[in-house]
């Protein structure tokens, strides 16, 4: 699925700040120390969650309505929109550190020769992969 839109229940903290949770997400919890930043992290939270739900081949559950989910004083249900296919596109784009190992003598060469390693290695692993820009 493209869109997911799931209630957030949050939980006002004696400090001021939110608690969030996701009552159909185990798992999925965050926090913010004022309420714009709660909703940024809520946001994040649920988008992170589903991408690592989806590329672990779990299943998503359906979202309870809103309105069904219990609230105690302190606290209130918010609908929280993750927007998938921009989180897929960011997360396969996101760049990744490797470790690698060249002989000293050829790092000391390209280093003076001010050689992008991560630019060299995407470019060979493209071409031998046969993968065209």
């Amino acid at each position: 699925m493209d869109k997911y839109i799931y209630p957030a229940l949050f939980e006002s903290s004696e400090d001021g700040g939110y608690c969030i949770t996701f009552p159909d997400l185990p798992g999925c919890i965050t926090e913010g120390d004022t309420l714009t930043e709660a909703l940024t992290m809520a946001k994040d939270a649920l988008e992170l969650h589903l991408y690592g739900m989806e590329d672990d081949g779990d299943e998503i559950p359906t979202p309870t309505p809103p309105e069904k989910i219990k609230t105690h004083p302190g606290s209130f249900v918010v609908p929280i929109e993750a927007y998938m296919p921009l989180i897929r596109e960011e997360m396969a784009n996101k760049a990744v550190k490797k470790t690698l190992t060249i002989p000293s003598w050829l790092n000391k060469i390209a280093e003076e020769k001010k050689i992008n390693f991560s630019q060299i290695l995407q470019s060979a692993l493209k071409k031998q992969l046969n993968i065209k820009n």
